[in-house]
């Protein structure tokens, strides 16, 4: 089968976060599984950085994964090279894999596959998603608008849960839903540093406002284990420079600068060393349509403690961690009592959980299984609003 991929970003643009992970490592795995696996996407990596790769031609990033990158003009991810190259690529196509929803590939390769009559898998990776701190909405139903006219009938939206479902079908209401969530690295022997008695809090991933960062430093400022012992918390991760320094601001402001360090973006060995002296990792999303870094904590062994606007409820089911509102009084009590649990037996049922069912084989296969679903029939029809249900446990406000 093949198979197109059409991102605005891709590996290894980091400063997007956890999608540009899971889009980089399902196409390693299509591949693995007998998939030719093609990558349509440009070389932003940020406002105003773009990557270190060449743009002229075809590069083999990983084993049967060949990227095309196209230059980007600003903003962000506008590309009248990708739309000259855009027509060739969905003619070799079997299947479009579409992700992401507000960025400038979306329309065209929406309106080019209906001409063309390309099936369509599409992953708006929560963006349809809203919380209190959404903005440019009336921008956004104009968009969604013109996306609904654009779409070829028989498009499917890959979900990661059911609350990405729900909301997104209401934005495009009339088409199908499939929930397949992420998958993760299973390190074989994640590297723990020894431990010195210290509380080591981490937040790991993008650095923005609806990430919560502002809720966690508030509760860090008003902990009081019990007994007495030492903590620090380490913000590791890359944003804007406005925001980011706004961050260092907050830590100044609340008198933290002692116990929280800003360890900006970590990826490869840094990243493995970043997870590996955590003790627990704390992500207060106001919203994620999965929350990749969840997955990511689990699978190294760290309990969590994740905010509800994240889908891992089931991490309690488990006793991997602890699943809660996010503001600072409900976070620092999450704190205070995970700090006098066995955090290493929650961390081994956390790791044993990942391996059952977030392996990459397993959901690569099940993402080839809906390429080759092309009919309506071969897909579940939900109505927009319908209750769903998650094969694993990932039910709740994501």
């Amino acid at each position: 089968m093949r198979v197109l991929h059409i991102v605005p970003s891709f590996y290894p643009a980091h400063v997007y976060g956890g999608p540009i992970q899971s889009v980089y490592h399902l196409c390693r795995y299509l591949a693995r599984n007998g998939c030719e696996v093609k990558v349509l996407t440009t070389n932003a990596n940020g406002r105003t950085a773009v990557l270190d790769v060449d743009t002229k031609r075809e590069v083999e990033l990983a084993p049967g994964v060949h990227v095309r990158y196209c230059s980007r003009l600003r903003p962000e991810s506008t590309s009248p090279e990708l739309l000259g190259a855009l027509r060739g690529y969905l003619r070799w196509a079997d299947v479009v894999h579409l992700t992401a929803v507000y960025n400038f590939p979306t329309i065209p390769a929406l309106a080019a596959c209906k001409l063309l009559r390309k099936p369509v898998i599409w992953s708006p990776r929560g963006a349809l998603q809203r919380w209190q701190g959404s903005t440019r909405l009336r921008a956004k139903a104009a968009w969604e608008r013109i996306c609904r006219v654009a779409a070829p009938a028989g498009m499917v939206l890959h979900v990661t849960s059911d609350q990405e479902a729900r909301e997104s079908l209401e934005k495009l209401p009339g088409f199908e839903a499939a929930i397949i969530p992420n998958a993760v690295e299973i390190p074989d022997s994640p590297a723990r540093f020894p431990s010195d008695g210290t509380l080591r809090l981490l937040f790991l991933g993008r650095l923005h406002p609806k990430k919560g960062i502002e809720n966690l430093l508030e509760a860090c400022r008003s902990l009081r284990l019990s007994p007495p012992r030492p903590w620090s918390l380490a913000i590791a991760g890359a944003g804007e420079p406005g925001y980011t320094e706004s961050l260092r601001q907050r830590i100044g402001e609340l008198g933290l600068e002692d116990r929280v360090t800003m360890a900006g973006e970590v990826v490869g060995p840094a990243k493995e060393e970043a997870l590996g002296r955590a003790s627990l990792m704390v992500a207060p999303s106001y919203t994620e349509n999965f929350g990749m870094v969840v997955a990511e904590g689990l699978a190294y062994g760290l309990p969590v403690i994740a905010g509800k606007g994240m889908p891992w409820q089931k991490m309690e089911e488990v006793g991997c961690g602890v699943w809660v509102d996010n503001d600072p009084a409900t976070l620092a009590a999450a704190i205070e009592r995970l700090s006098r649990m066995d955090l290493e037996a929650m961390g081994d049922a956390g790791r044993r959980w990942m391996e059952r069912e977030f392996g990459w084989d397993a959901i690569a296969k099940r993402m080839i299984d809906l390429y080759r679903a092309k009919s309506p029939d071969s897909t579940v029809r939900h109505a927009a609003g319908a209750p769903m249900r998650s094969p694993l446990g990932l039910e709740g406000n994501s």
